[in-house]
């Protein structure tokens, strides 16, 4: 059976919908436009988790020192992707990109239009099997498992449901990556949204995602190093100086980095 379902809404899909990209489908923007119905500030939200990326990948190779990252659940290629940010920074930089998606997939090749003095890959492979992951020779071929990596997972944590450990999970990868390494994440919570409309989102997601709280997002951060300001929504995270900071009520992301000591 082919992976591509055109007929059901793909996380990707939607999310690029949202970004005013092309790489959707008919079933991607009707459920787009039905949860931007209920919560007008998606469009807002999944744009300033770019702007997160970006801040905080050009922290961890302007300030940091990390010229190695490993992106899982990439989603569609689009502006100020990874290695872009960084390479800017870092020339020689590396990165591996990993995502389940087909049209991810296909589309690949715009992930690895790397500068000269470095390199990217990209993994065909699903974060709840961190094995596959772990274990693909483009890993090994393109970073170096013993010099600190930064582990980047925005927005996809929320798509692991409990019963899928995704505690454990992200611990299996960061164990095999070495001290000084990074933990980026961004995670959809309902701290902020209205009683009223939650019940909505959920159905409206079809079962999709597990939102959390501020305290079980922080749990995936245990025994790191928190980096200031530590847990906070993803607009307050470290600002452009004089940038107006979106509503946190409208964006209902959290965010952090932490360091493996």
């Amino acid at each position: 059976m082919s992976r591509f379902d055109v007929g059901t809404a793909h996380p990707a899909r939607r999310y690029n919908y949202w970004l005013g990209g092309k790489d959707n489908f008919a079933a991607d923007r009707q459920s787009g436009d039905a949860i931007a119905a209920t919560f007008p500030g998606i469009r807002d939200s999944v744009r300033e988790n770019r702007r997160f990326l970006r801040r905080t990948v050009e922290f961890l190779a302007r300030e940091a020192g990390i010229d190695q990252f490993l992106d899982i659940g990439t989603g569609l290629p689009t502006a100020d992707n990874t290695h872009e940010v960084a390479q800017r920074i870092t020339p020689h930089a590396r990165i591996v990109y990993v995502d389940n998606d087909p049209i991810v997939l296909a589309h690949a090749r715009a992930l690895l239009t790397s500068s000269p003095r470095g390199a990217t890959a990209y993994i065909d492979a699903d974060l709840r099997e961190p094995s596959k992951i772990l274990e693909a020779p483009q890993l090994r071929a393109t970073l170096d498992l013993r010099r600190p990596v930064a582990l980047v997972l925005l927005a996809v944590l929320h798509f692991v449901h409990d019963d899928r450990d995704p505690y454990g999970v992200v611990r299996r990868v960061l164990d095999a990556l070495p001290a000084g390494s990074y933990l980026v994440m961004s995670h959809a919570t309902y701290d902020l949204v209205p009683p009223d409309k939650v019940a909505t989102l959920e159905a409206q997601s079809g079962g999709q995602w597990r939102s959390r709280s501020r305290a079980e997002f922080a749990r995936f951060f245990d025994g790191l190093e928190l980096i200031e300001p530590g847990v906070v929504p993803i607009g307050d995270w470290r600002p452009e100086p004089g940038t107006e900071r979106p509503d946190p009520a409208q964006i209902v992301t959290y965010g952090a980095v932490g360091r493996r000591p």
